[in-house]
C-alpha cells in the first residue's frame, strides 16, 4: 500500500540558516553602500559617541572578502562570549530546580487554586515578564522562556501562549523604557535630559501596549481552547490533549518553598543589580551560580550529581547561545563593511527640510529597519542620537520627544526581526514562521499606537521632566 505523500510547501529554515543570510545580505550591502566614518567623540557623560558635523566617504581598506565571511562566525562567538556564557550558567542553574520538583509543586498549587481559570495565570506571568522587560532584562530574560512554555502546557493551552506571554511581555516592557538603561537611558544621556526623566508619559505608553498584548493573547487562547484545530502548533497540541498530558502533580515541601525562595530572592538580587549597581552578565551569571551552590544544599544534591544536572540544563540553550554568537557575526561584518555610518549619515540628508510631523515619521521608521541590522539599543543610540540631536533643534523637536521615537523603533522589532526573534524563539522550540502567523497584528498594533504617542507627545510638548 503507497504511503501518503507529505503536503509539500514552504517551511521557514532554520534559525542558524537565518542568521547565516542575514550574514551574506551585508555582505552584499558592502559592495552597494559606500564606506563612510563620522569622527567618534567622548561626551560629558563619558560615552562615546559620533560627531555629527564630521561624515566623510572612506576607503574601506579591509573589505569583506571571501574568508572573513566565514572567519566572522568564529570572531561573532568571541564577541558574544558574555552573553552565551550567562544563559548557559543560568540555565544550568535553574535546572536544578526544575529537576527538584520545586517548579511542578509551584505550578500544581497555582492551577489548584485558579481552576477554571487559566488565563488570569497567563494574565499573572504576562505581566511578570512584562516587569523584567521594564527594568532592561533584555538577554538576561531569556533563561525563564522554557518555564513560560511549560506553564502554558500546564494551562491546557499549546506551546504558542507560553512563547508569547514570555516575549510579547518582555518587547512590551523594553520598548516603554521606563527604567531601561540600554535605550531609555543611553539615549536621555546623549541628548543631556536627566537619566529616565519624562516617566510619566512612557508609563501611559506602557499601559497601551500591555493592553495591545494582552488582548492579542486572550485572543489566541480562546481560538485554541475552542478550538485546537486553530493552534499554530497544531499537531503537538492535539498530541497533547489526546495523550491527556499534564504536568507534574509535585506536592509542595518545605524544601521546595525553599528553593523557590532562593530563586525569587535572585530575581530581585538581579533586578535590584542591574539597576542600582550597575550589574552587567559577570555579575549575573554569579549570582545563579551562588543560587545552583545554594540549591545543591537544599535539595541535597552531591557535587558530581549537580555538575551532571547543571550540564543537562546548559545543553538546552545550546542552540540560542549558538544564535547569539551569528547575531555578533552579523555585527562584525556592519563594522568590517563601514557602512553602519553612511546610512546613518543618509538618514540625516533625508530629513533635512521636513516639516517636524514628517520627519518623526521618517525617524521612526528609520529607527525600526534600522533595527534589522544592528539590534543593540545602546549600539544604535550611539550612532543615530547624536545625528538626530542637532536636527531636533533644527526642526525645533523636543529632544524629550526625539528619545520617545528612537526607543519606540528600537523595542517594538527586537522581537519582530529574525536577527534577535530567532534566538528568543529558539529557547521557546518555535519556528519564526508561526511565530509571524501569531505576532503580526499584535506588532502591527504596537507599530500603529507608538507612533500615535509619538505624536500625542508632540502635540503636548513633552518635555524633559
Amino acid at each position: 500500500m503507497k504511503q501518503k505523500a507529505e503536503k509539500k510547501g514552504f517551511h521557514m529554515p532554520h534559525v542558524f540558516i537565518i542568521l547565516l543570510v542575514i550574514m551574506l545580505f551585508i555582505v552584499v550591502l558592502s559592495y552597494i553602500i559606500p564606506s563612510g566614518m563620522y569622527e567618534r567623540i567622548e561626551d560629558s557623560a563619558g560615552i562615546t559617541v559620533i560627531d555629527p558635523d564630521t561624515f566623510s566617504y572612506v576607503e574601506n581598506e579591509n573589505p569583506i572578502g571571501f574568508m572573513d565571511y566565514f572567519e566572522a562566525v568564529y570572531t561573532g562567538f568571541v564577541n558574544g562570549a558574555t552573553i552565551m556564557g550567562t544563559l548557559f550558567i543560568s540555565s544550568g542553574m535553574i535546572y536544578l530546580l526544575e529537576v527538584s520538583g520545586a517548579f511542578g509543586a509551584g505550578i500544581n498549587a497555582i492551577l489548584k487554586k485558579t481552576k477554571g481559570k487559566e488565563f488570569s495565570v497567563v494574565c499573572i506571568f504576562y505581566t511578570i515578564f512584562v516587569i523584567f522587560g521594564v527594568l532592561g532584562y533584555g538577554e538576561a530574560a531569556y533563561p525563564f522562556y522554557p518555564l513560560a512554555v511549560t506553564i502554558g502546557f500546564a494551562l491546557g493551552y499549546d506551546r504558542m501562549v507560553g512563547t508569547g506571554l514570555a516575549i510579547v511581555g518582555s518587547t512590551v516592557g523594553f520598548t516603554s523604557g521606563l527604567m531601561n538603561t540600554f535605550t531609555t537611558g543611553v539615549a536621555q544621556q546623549i541628548v543631556g535630559l536627566p537619566l529616565f526623566s519624562g516617566i510619566g508619559f512612557r508609563a501611559a505608553g506602557l499601559a497601551v501596549f500591555y493592553v495591545i498584548g494582552l488582548a492579542g493573547l486572550y485572543a489566541y487562547c480562546r481560538k485554541i481552547k475552542k478550538n485546537p484545530e486553530l493552534s499554530l502548533m497544531k499537531d503537538e497540541y492535539l498530541n497533547m490533549k489526546a495523550e491527556n498530558q499534564v504536568t507534574d502533580t509535585e506536592e509542595m515541601t518545605p524544601r521546595k518553598v525553599l528553593g523557590l525562595l532562593v530563586f525569587l530572592g535572585i530575581i530581585i538580587a538581579q533586578g535590584y543589580g542591574c539597576i542600582r549597581l550597575g550589574w552587567s552578565f559577570p555579575q549575573i551569571a554569579a549570582i545563579y551560580v551562588i543560587m545552583g551552590i545554594l540549591l545543591s544544599i537544599i535539595f541535597r544534591f552531591g557535587p558530581s550529581e549537580a555538575c551532571q544536572l547543571f550540564c543537562k540544563g546548559a545543553v538546552r540553550v545550546f542552540a540560542a547561545a549558538f544564535a547569539v554568537g551569528l547575531a555578533q557575526s552579523v555585527v562584525v561584518l556592519m563594522n568590517q563593511a563601514c557602512i553602519m555610518d553612511t546610512i546613518v549619515h543618509g538618514m540625516a540628508q533625508l530629513l533635512q527640510n521636513k516639516s517636524a510631523i514628517l520627519a518623526l515619521l521618517i525617524i521612526f521608521v528609520f529607527v525600526t529597519l534600522f533595527n534589522f541590522l544592528v539590534v543593540s539599543g545602546s549600539g544604535k543610540a550611539v550612532i543615530v542620537m547624536p545625528i538626530l540631536q542637532p536636527l531636533g533643534k533644527i526642526l525645533n523637536i523636543n529632544q524629550q520627544v526625539l528619545v520617545l521615537t528612537y526607543q519606540y523603533g528600537d523595542g517594538i522589532t527586537n522581537s519582530f526581526w529574525p536577527g534577535s526573534a530567532v534566538i528568543q524563539l529558539s529557547m521557546c522550540g518555535v519556528d519564526y514562521g508561526s511565530w509571524l502567523k501569531f505576532c503580526w497584528k499584535i506588532y502591527l498594533g504596537f507599530i500603529v499606537s507608538a507612533f500615535v504617542l509619538v505624536m500625542i507627545a508632540y502635540g503636548i510638548g513633552y518635555g524633559p521632566f
